[in-house]
């Protein structure tokens, strides 16, 4: 386990998309993101086990950085509004958030995607992953949204 600021994260999975193997940030400059100390492993007793090590820090105009490291997971899963056979796909509100990145950074990324479209029916200006990042497509057997069902609750009388 390792505590990474959002901003960070993303630009880890871009970087490591684009095959930039590292990058400084002013992130986490001067706490234990960059000092080291941080929990990364517990003992049975609850205690630290294994803490993070310290990062290299640089001095830019008089500004500290921190290194952070890219990151290429194995494996990239997304799952996305709309993708052809070929692996392009289109992404649908906050899905664009990581899910771009992280089909960037995966050595092999499966998407899922609601809606599978022949090769062509989409409109090459609004793809937001190309195919070349996409390895495997699958279609999502389930159309329930589980984190979007809405729920209401019954009014209590007199209320």
């Amino acid at each position: 386990m390792v505590l990474t600021p959002q901003g960070t994260l993303a630009e880890k999975l871009r970087a490591g998309g684009a095959g930039i193997p590292a990058f400084y940030t002013k992130a986490g400059v001067g706490t234990q993101v960059s000092d080291g100390g941080l929990p990364q492993k517990y003992d049975a007793n609850g205690g630290i086990a294994v803490a993070s090590a310290p990062k290299e820090v640089r001095s830019f105009g008089g500004v500290d950085y921190v290194l952070e490291e890219s990151l290429t997971p194995d494996f990239g899963l997304v799952h996305a509004w709309k993708g052809d056979r070929h692996g392009n796909l289109v992404f649908h509100a906050t899905a664009m958030n990581f899910n771009p990145l992280c089909a960037m950074a995966g050595k092999i990324t499966i998407a899922e995607v609601e809606e599978l479209v022949e090769p062509g029916e989409l409109d090459p200006e609004h793809i937001h992953t190309p195919g070349i990042f996409v390895q495997r497509v699958v279609l999502a057997q389930n159309g329930e949204k589980r984190i979007e069902k809405r729920t209401v609750a019954l009014k209590q009388a007199g209320a």
